[in-house]
Formats: C-alpha cells, sequence, structure tokens
C-alpha cells in the first residue's frame, strides 16, 4: 500500500526506534500524528518533522480510545516501550521484572481494544512491536522477554476477533533482532549484558552482526507496510544484516 497521505499514530514516536519509524514515515509523505508522555519532546519532533503530536500516558485506557476516535488512523504502530529495570533472576526484584508488563503489555491490551471495539475502518492495519527477546529470552532483563512474547499472543489474538467480527482490521508483530545502541532500552540491555562478560558495549552488540539505527528500522517497517512481497506476513524480525525476514505468516 502507498503511505502517501495515510493517516498514522506512532506511539512512543519521540524518541529511540519509534522516532527513525515517524521519519521514515514522513519521508513517505504520511500523515502521522505522535503519541508520547513528555512535552518537550513531543514539540522538538513536531518543530523538527511537521508531524501532529498528542502528550498522554499510553497506558492509559481512556487516552487510548479517545486518541483513536479523534484521529481514525489506517495505520497504529504500537511502539511505546518502559525501560526495564536490569538484574539477574536471584537478584531482581518483582517491581522490577513486572515492570514491562505493568507498561508494554498494559498498554498493548487498551490500544488493541480500541482498536478493535471502536472500531477502525477496514482495511486498517496495527503493528504491534515486540522483540527478538520474545524468541530467545533475555536473562538480564526480568519479565521483558515473557511480555514481548506476550504483545506477540496479542497481536495474534487481536486477529482472531477481527475474523470473528469481520472487521477487517490487520494486525501484525514487529520484531527488532538485536539490540540497537542509542535508544534507552537498547543501551540499557547492551551495558548489562556487556557489564557481565567484562566487555564494551559496542563489542557485545557487534555480535549481532550489521547495525539498525533507528532510521534503518523505521524504513524496515516501511518496507513490512508498502511491498507487497510481504503482504501476507503476520510476524517479522528486523535485523541489520536481513532486512525484513517473515517469521510467521498469516496462513501459519
Amino acid at each position: 500500500m502507498s503511505l502517501k497521505d495515510k493517516n498514522i499514530v506512532v506511539t512512543g514516536g519521540s524518541r529511540g526506534l519509534g522516532l527513525g519509524l515517524v521519519e521514515a514515515l514522513v519521508d513517505q509523505e504520511a500523515r502521522v500524528t505522535v503519541v508520547a508522555r513528555q512535552s518537550h519532546a513531543l514539540e522538538t519532533v513536531r518543530r523538527r518533522l511537521g508531524v501532529s503530536t498528542i502528550a498522554a500516558d499510553v497506558r492509559d485506557e481512556t487516552a487510548a480510545h479517545r486518541i483513536l476516535s479523534k484521529v481514525r488512523p489506517d495505520i497504529l504502530a504500537l511502539n511505546a516501550g518502559a525501560k526495564p529495570p536490569m538484574g539477574r533472576l536471584d537478584q531482581i526484584r518483582w517491581e522490577d521484572f513486572t515492570t514491562p508488563w505493568e507498561h508494554d503489555v498494559k498498554a498493548g491490551l487498551h490500544w488493541l481494544q480500541g482498536a478493535l471495539n471502536l472500531p477502525l475502518n477496514p482495511g486498517s492495519r496495527v503493528l504491534v512491536v515486540s522483540s527478538g527477546a520474545a524468541v530467545d529470552g533475555s536473562p538480564m532483563s526480568g519479565g521483558y522477554g515473557g511480555a514481548k512474547r506476550m504483545l506477540w499472543f496479542m497481536a495474534k489474538y487481536a486477529n482472531r476477533v477481527s475474523g470473528e467480527r469481520q472487521l477487517g482490521i490487520r494486525f501484525q508483530a514487529i520484531l527488532p533482532r538485536q539490540m540497537i545502541l542509542g535508544t534507552g532500552i537498547g543501551d540499557a540491555a547492551a551495558g548489562a549484558y556487556a557489564a557481565a562478560l567484562g566487555i564494551e558495549p559496542e563489542t557485545f552488540v557487534a555480535r549481532f552482526g550489521a547495525p539498525m539505527p533507528p532510521r534503518l528500522f523505521g524504513e524496515n517497517v516501511v518496507a513490512v507496510l508498502d511491498d507487497a512481497i510481504f503482504s501476507d506476513g503476520f510476524a517479522f524480525g528486523l535485523s541489520g544484516d536481513k532486512g525484513v525476514d517473515v517469521m510467521e505468516r498469516f496462513a501459519d
């Protein structure tokens, strides 16, 4: 699908991977609305890229429904995520272990329910950004891997509801398959694993191969949205080496 003039909402789009996605979408002449908590960061993005912005806590169920009702996006990208406190399983506190569940999964539930219950228009697409940790786990980040796997499941559940209710909304999962420096989550994770191994973060992330900075992440997501070869894909792995890899198809 052409993204020109498409109405797109990106949560967590004021920094990190979300900002890289917003930049790539603006280059495609999409009409982008960025949702994030920090007004200062939003204003910076608005001035630089000319996007619309809404300051809100993505965990707020009322805000999710209000924003979707107001903007009625053709595409919704659920990217916002909390930086998980890092620590080994034998050391991490429950409050820290559950941070990704209280933020990422809670926000995902509210926005997915909003998309289904509003509902968005037939033909709309919802991208749920998960993580490679949903595949292989992440032993230094508490409940992060499980939370990201749950988001993957939730996108699948949402497709089932859309089909049963004949809504015509397609939900897809996006999984960055490597740690990315220059993002809050990537820096925290790479720093923790590198420290445990006694090496520098740059040395640790080099194990993943070619880097995938936020803008390249955004361009890979754009490919998922507008390249016909990915039209039957449900879950996509993104990396600097492979670009976009279809991990799971709707037919599966």
